[in-house]
């Protein structure tokens, strides 16, 4: 088997698994919260804190992936999130915060990693298809959290759910053992990794100076920025809305939920290849945020009470082009950073995203409480992306003139 497969086939499971385990808080959310007193738009607070610590991660990990190797480092990210779902099988509404934290401080090592492995082994041809195939694993963990772990949450109770999770996570880093020999060939064993090292000015400065100076990475950081304040509004809010808004059964809500994701999953590999042929996956990025930001406006514009089949028809339209544009995104912070500061440029990019990822929920749930209504923070998440698809058509078209 060639290496590139080798190399896939490993990120885009841990992509999966990773993202299984992320969504479960979102997924079990309507009845955690209830159980411990708290409102069910509290659950944007919980993802944002969840995305600070990728945040953390990709901050301070840098030398921790250098000296562990890419495999390595998502080992040791998923059983990091298996802690954080073991904190919060507690139960304990206060250690939610830790529990978020360490979940995202678990999924951090997942962009930098993959995007390390599958440049040195993707074949130039088609480098954005493979990565978006690999980032098609975060919407299919979604999505088979959504239908796996909401009946188990709603048949058995959310503890049952997080076990699950947790043992998901445990079984896929195990299996992954034998791919370190072959994949982790580059890493650095002589890394220093010592506090005074890990946390020094100049390593934080790192990601972002491998930024500087190249204005095509900051403009496509740009709009992964917005779609990233859509993406974490919809995933955080998708089953409570769906549930609590919409008022449609937990199973339900999990279904259409799952509905979203999974046809991010198809979206991916589809506009992944498609932005291969094109050659402009710039142009391809602008008119899907176009068309995501109207797509924002059909979920606000649900029914109560919605038939099933039109909950899952406008929920899966919306995944399908807001929830895909991650892996031609990564595809471009790769081709466009010097294949020596991958790791560093795609750190620093995905910091900013993941800024998306902490504000958009924390807006989105705070517009709920202030207005009562789940309609305007749905109109703000529509509208913030479609000015950016404006400014960035603006962009490309002065670049097309110079």
């Amino acid at each position: 088997m060639p290496i590139w497969a080798i190399a896939l086939g490993t990120t885009l499971l841990m992509q999966t698994v990773a993202s299984f385990m992320d969504q479960s808080l979102p997924i079990i959310a309507p009845l955690l919260l209830s159980g411990v007193g708290l409102a069910p738009e509290r659950v944007g607070n919980l993802s944002s804190l969840n995305s600070a610590g990728v945040i953390i991660f990709l901050l301070f990990g840098g030398p921790l992936l250098a000296k562990l190797g890419p495999v390595r480092m998502l080992q040791c990210g998923v059983l990091i999130t298996v802690a954080g779902l073991a904190v919060a099988a507690t139960g304990f509404w206060p250690v939610l915060v830790i529990a978020a934290l360490l979940m995202g401080a678990g999924y951090g090592p997942t962009p930098p990693a993959g995007n390390r492995v599958l440049a040195a082994t993707a074949p130039p041809a088609h480098r954005t298809l493979i990565f978006s195939i690999k980032q098609a694993g975060a919407p299919a963990g979604g999505a088979l959290a959504g239908l796996i772990l909401a009946p188990l949450a709603s048949w058995y109770g959310w503890p049952a759910a997080l076990l699950a999770a947790m043992a998901v996570g445990v079984i896929a880093s195990i299996g992954i053992s034998p791919m370190r020999a072959r994949l982790d060939i580059e890493r650095e064993p002589d890394r220093d990794i010592r506090l005074r090292t890990i946390f020094s000015r100049d390593q934080v400065m790192r990601p972002f100076k491998a930024m500087r100076g190249n204005p095509l990475v900051i403009s496509v950081t740009a709009l992964s920025v917005s779609f990233a304040i859509v993406q974490g509004s919809l995933f955080s809010f998708g089953v409570t809305y769906f549930s609590v808004e919409r008022h449609l059964s937990l199973p339900e809500a999990g279904l259409a939920y799952a509905c979203m994701q999974g046809a991010g999953v198809f979206a991916r590999i589809f506009l992944g290849w498609l932005a291969d042929r094109t050659g402009r996956p710039d142009w391809n990025l602008t008119v899907q945020a176009y068309i995501a930001s109207g797509l924002v406006l059909a979920v606000a514009a649900l029914p109560d009470h919605p038939n099933i089949g039109l909950a899952c028809l406008v929920a899966g339209a919306t995944g399908f082009f807001a929830a895909s544009w991650n892996g031609i995104y990564m595809a471009e912070i790769a081709r466009l950073s010097p294949p020596d500061l991958i790791v560093q440029t795609t750190s620093g990019s995905t910091v900013f995203t993941f800024l998306g990822y902490v504000t958009g929920p924390s807006v989105f749930s705070l517009l709920v409480t202030l207005t009562g209504s789940w309609t305007v923070p749905f109109l703000v998440v529509s509208a913030q992306l479609a000015a950016m698809a404006l400014a960035q058509t603006t962009i490309l078209l002065r670049r097309a003139k110079a």
